[in-house]
């Protein structure tokens, strides 16, 4: 089975309709689990103390506001290249998951960072990039929204998605990118030595994978919802013409 088959709007209905409590499912369950054993289970950092526990929240939902817009990154090149309208539409539908995720992310990260810092805010190489990628999505969803046709607003919102790309590469690796600045590197990392320790790394990685999948349920239900809202849209214009 060719995974272009999926592009076909009934059969991604179908499927997403019973993908969708299993995911849903084990997001809540990861979350419950990730958060809980973080919040609750580990001991206070020897130089940050509790503070350091929102490194629960903050590095989960700065990972998927990334992973959000690249995943919108390859829907878009999809109806850039093959026209294919789930693509288009699960690109649109992730926007405003990703979106609240950045806004996390800059929230939390401004509390962790007050006490660390001694400032809720510094324009700090990766913390900038990352202010600029949330206004991308701002600009991304205003785009959408300020476009009658759908497939015009498909490809200028997949150019702008490429523009911002950019950007959210430099949040990923500004600290690496530039050597002054206050954030610190990856605290998760295929490199043993610059993880945290054992203790906060494995509630942490429960987390990320509920807000992975956290993402993924809200991503297809929300496609499910613009599917639904595109025919109901092609249905209005046969009236009006009929």
């Amino acid at each position: 089975m060719s995974i272009w088959e999926y592009a076909n709007p009934v059969r991604f209905m179908t499927t997403s309709q019973k993908l969708l409590p299993w995911i849903g499912g084990l997001a809540v369950l990861c979350l419950a689990t990730g958060l809980g054993w973080g919040f609750f289970f580990t001991p206070d950092d020897y130089r940050q103390g509790s503070t350091v526990k929102i490194f629960y929240l903050h590095v989960p939902a700065a990972t998927m506001a990334i992973n959000a817009w690249a995943m919108m990154l390859v829907a878009s090149l999809v109806w850039i290249v093959r026209r294919h309208h789930v693509s288009a539409l699960a690109a649109k539908a992730a926007a405003p998951v990703g979106v609240t995720f950045t806004l996390i992310a800059l929230f939390t990260g401004a509390i962790w960072g007050q006490p660390m810092w001694g400032t809720w805010w510094a324009w700090d190489p990766r913390l900038t990039s990352f202010l600029i990628l949330f206004l991308f999505y701002l600009g991304y969803m205003a785009l959408w929204a300020a476009i009658e046709n759908p497939d015009t607003a498909a490809d200028l919102t997949s150019v702008l998605c490429l523009v911002g790309s950019v950007f959210a590469i430099l949040s990923r690796y500004a600290v690496n990118f530039w050597n002054q600045g206050l954030h610190q590197g990856a605290s998760l990392s295929l490199d043993a030595e610059e993880n945290v320790a054992d203790v906060f790394w494995y509630p942490a990685l429960v987390a990320i994978a509920g807000f992975v999948l956290l993402f993924l349920a809200l991503v297809l239900l929300r496609t499910q919802t613009e599917i639904r809202r595109r025919r109901l849209h092609m249905l209005e214009m046969r009236e009006r013409m009929g």
